[in-house]
């Protein structure tokens, strides 16, 4: 990795493009600790101590403490992650869409120009949500229409401003933008969760039992990032034989080749899915002033909420557990039938000549890369649960509660790993046209 980036650095190119990368984080993270105009900056520092909410800690840890003090750049990225998911989703459903993302170049950009404007109305009515729910709990210094406006217009136009953050990333940047702007913000909080774990475990304790603690520390962080590494780059490869044919007075193909499948095929999508789904009923109790609820609400609430989960006074609430194990396996499945299909693979690899050694082409190669394919990301999707469960049971457990967890550490690995391949992959273009001019 480093000399990968020392090389880089050698060409000016490649070395500009990393440095306006660079002073875009360097932008977005000044942004976000601009408090929103009119509000009380500490209403949510507060609430989140009397508030054990997984959700909310969830949402800070996405907008690098944005949500904390509630800058500007409070809602962060995820207006547009959640636009570009519905775009994708709607593109299956509606025929017209399906057709506009296959119709080249300017079929994308229509399909950009969409998710931006849906991107535009979700943050409008997110923070609509936000000033009219919280202001009257002393989120607003004074609830009055002007400071609802001007909250709703902050939130709005930082949200804004990050989808043209990451989109100018994307052409005069390095690796892709939005990526980058999680990835900056899930940064900047890991040295706030060390402090606290250092605080929590290490501070006031005999040397040994602080030395242990953090070794302790250590060894779980590192176990957890060697096994998202195993689990980002592990693919199940299946070979693939073209077969021979004539053209013009000479034989061509007869090439082997392979389709590599990734374990985790779905990425870090199926645990979002999840996490959105069993803290939405939490976020909506907490924005009518019901999250203290009693009787079955409350129950259902304590046991949808994953800060509850491992509590060693209330094992009940870990029954949740089943669910978003179940919900990150189904979602795992149904997002990879989003991205993969098996008969069109088949089609092609037909057209092609292609075939797999063994199986008939046609529907006999379609049931086949289906078993595969069932088999693969059932082990990506057990390999997602194991690496969020893992910080669930030491916040449960050991009260070591961080917004630092799984789905960090995902986004976090696979977009440095997928940005020191773009960089590799321009060196290497670079190098081609090098020797090609010669």
């Amino acid at each position: 990795m480093f000399k990968t980036l020392r090389n880089a650095f050698k060409i000016k190119e490649i070395r500009k493009k990393i440095f306006y990368v660079l002073m875009m984080l360097v932008v977005i993270r000044f942004g976000s600790q601009l408090p929103v105009p009119g509000v009380n900056t500490a209403f949510f520092a507060d609430f989140f101590k009397n508030n054990s909410n997984e959700a909310f800690s969830f949402l800070n840890a996405f907008t690098g403490g944005g949500f904390d003090n509630f800058s500007i750049f409070a809602l962060s990225i995820t207006p547009y992650i959640t636009s570009s998911i519905i775009i994708q989703l709607l593109t299956i459903a509606i025929p017209s869409l399906e057709e506009m993302q296959r119709d080249g170049e300017d079929g994308r950009k229509k399909i950009t120009a969409l998710t931006r404007y849906v991107t535009v109305g979700l943050a409008l009515f997110e923070s609509v949500a936000m000033a009219v729910g919280f202001g009257n709990k002393g989120l607003l210094n004074d609830m009055t229409l002007i400071n609802v406006i001007v909250a709703v217009a902050s939130l709005t136009a930082g949200s804004a401003f990050l989808m043209w953050a990451g989109e100018q990333i994307n052409d005069k940047g390095v690796g892709n933008g939005i990526s980058m702007v999680l990835l900056i913000n899930i940064l900047s909080r890991i040295p706030t969760d060390m402090v606290t774990l250092f605080n929590k475990f290490i501070k006031g304790k005999t040397i040994a039992k602080g030395v242990l603690a953090g070794v302790i520390i250590f060894l779980i962080i590192l176990v957890l990032t060697v096994f998202v590494l195993v689990l980002n780059g592990a693919e199940r490869r299946i070979p693939v034989q073209y077969s021979k044919k004539m053209q013009g007075r000479r034989m061509v193909g007869g090439q082997s080749s392979n389709i590599p499948l990734k374990v985790n095929t779905a990425g870090v999508m199926p645990i979002i899915f999840t996490s959105s789904i069993m803290s939405f009923p939490g976020i909506i109790a907490s924005f009518i002033g019901k999250a203290n609820v009693g009787g079955w609400g409350g129950k259902v609430l304590g046991v949808l909420n994953s800060a509850n989960w491992f509590k060693k006074d209330n094992m009940f609430n870990t029954i949740g557990l089943i669910l978003y194990v179940v919900l990150v396996i189904f979602f795992a499945y149904f997002y990879t039938s989003i991205t993969f299909n098996p008969l069109e693979v088949a089609d092609n690899m037909k057209k092609q000549g292609g075939f797999i050694p063994g199986i008939r082409p046609g529907k006999a190669t379609v049931e086949y890369l289906n078993s595969i394919l069932n088999y693969v990301i059932f082990i990506g999707a057990a390999g997602l649960t194991i690496v969020a469960i893992i910080p669930f049971f030491f916040n449960g457990m050991f009260n070591a509660t961080v917004s630092f967890g799984g789905t960090s550490l995902i986004i976090i690995v696979s977009v440095i790993l997928e940005t020191l391949k773009q960089v590799e992959s321009m060196m290497q273009v670079r190098n081609y046209k090098g020797f090609l001019n010669d």
